[in-house]
C-alpha cells in the first residue's frame, strides 16, 4: 500500500458512516455518539496530522472530513472539543475542492465535504459556503447553509456554542436563541 493510500480504517468508517445514513448524521442521540466512540482513537490520530496522507484521494479525503468535523460533533457533544479541528478540516476541504474530490461524490455525500465551510465563525468563510450549496441545487442544504450564515452575519459567531466554549451570551445573541434562533 503507497503512503498516499488511506488504510482499511477509512474505508470502515465510510461503511458506518453510510450504513447510518441521514437520520442518525443529524439528528445526533445517545445511540449514535456512543457507536462513533469507536473512532475517537483514529480521529484522534487525524487531529494530530498522522492522517493527512488521506487527503490525496477522494474517499481518504472524505473520511478525513469525517473525522475532524463530523466525528468530533458526536464524539465531544456539549465540549469545546467538539470544534478543537475545524480549522484543520477546513482546509482539507478546500484542498480537496481544489483537486475535484467532491465531485466524485453525488449528494447528500458530497456535503460533508462543505460542511466544514458551513461550521466556520468567518463571514467570508460562511459567504463561501452559499456558494458551494447554492451549486449543488438542494434548496433544503441551501436553506440551512442560509442559516448558518445568518447567525455569523448577525453576530459574528454562533450564540449556541457560547456555553461550551465559555463565551458570555449577550442580550440580542439571547433573545435570538430564545426565539427559536439557529441551535444546531
Amino acid at each position: 500500500m503507497s503512503q498516499t493510500a488511506p488504510s482499511a480504517d477509512a474505508f470502515d468508517l465510510l461503511a458506518f458512516w453510510w450504513d447510518a445514513g441521514p437520520a442518525a448524521w443529524f439528528s445526533g442521540g445517545q445511540d449514535f455518539d456512543s457507536a462513533c466512540a469507536r473512532f475517537r482513537s483514529l480521529r484522534d490520530r487525524a487531529a494530530r496530522g498522522d492522517l493527512d496522507h488521506w487527503a490525496e484521494t477522494p474517499h481518504g479525503a472524505l473520511a478525513l472530513l469525517l473525522l475532524l468535523d463530523q466525528l468530533p460533533r458526536n464524539l465531544f457533544r456539549d465540549q469545546a472539543e467538539a470544534f478543537a479541528t475545524d480549522g484543520k478540516a477546513l482546509d482539507v476541504a478546500e484542498a480537496a475542492i481544489a483537486k475535484g474530490f467532491d465531485r466524485a461524490y453525488p449528494m447528500p455525500a458530497r456535503n460533508f465535504f462543505y460542511l466544514p465551510f458551513m461550521h466556520s465563525e468567518e463571514l467570508a468563510v460562511q459567504e463561501r459556503s452559499l456558494d458551494l450549496y447554492r451549486t449543488v441545487g438542494d434548496q433544503d442544504v441551501y436553506f440551512y447553509a442560509l442559516v448558518h450564515y445568518d447567525a455569523i452575519r448577525r453576530f459574528g459567531r454562533f450564540p449556541h456554542r457560547n456555553p461550551c466554549l465559555g463565551r458570555t451570551t449577550t442580550e440580542a445573541e439571547r433573545a435570538y436563541l430564545d426565539s427559536g434562533g439557529f441551535s444546531a
